[in-house]
């Protein structure tokens, strides 16, 4: 049994090739129109404010201050253990010192829990000590 129709088999016909007629040619807008300046518009700023407001006033979950201040000691403990092997290696990269900078900056944020806090200034201290030693390369 054969279908024939939009959705059977049918002979196949190939679609009629495109045509280009007429005399349309490409050209670029003149100068004068390109030079055309606009005003700028003002950004929104009040928009911003308002969110950034907005955020302030949220309160932060402890458990996820907890859980951030977490991954930033085992960032910092990751950029150490970089440090220690690229000085055993004899490759040195300055862009660990870098990493070593940033990693000391977001372990001074308070974590809401004493024992965490603790930790998190000892990382602090090592990292320290470390930027201390590079800076006498």
């Amino acid at each position: 049994m054969r279908i024939y129709g939009a959705n059977g088999t049918t002979p196949g016909t190939q679609a009629p090739s495109a045509r280009r007629t007429g005399g349309s040619e490409f050209s670029l807008p003149d100068a004068a129109s390109a030079t055309e300046s606009r005003a700028a518009a003002a950004p929104k700023a009040t928009a911003t404010i308002d969110a950034l407001l907005a955020l302030q006033g949220v309160e932060e979950d402890p458990v996820e201050r907890r859980r951030r201040s977490v991954r930033r000691g085992r960032g910092a403990l990751d950029v150490l253990d970089d440090l220690k092997i690229g000085l055993l290696s004899g490759n040195f990269d300055p862009a660990t010192v870098t990493r070593l900078r940033t990693a000391a900056n977001e372990l001074k944020s308070s974590s809401g829990d004493a024992g965490l806090d603790a930790v998190l200034a000892e990382i602090e201290l090592r990292v320290e000590v470390e930027l201390a030693k590079a800076g006498q390369f």
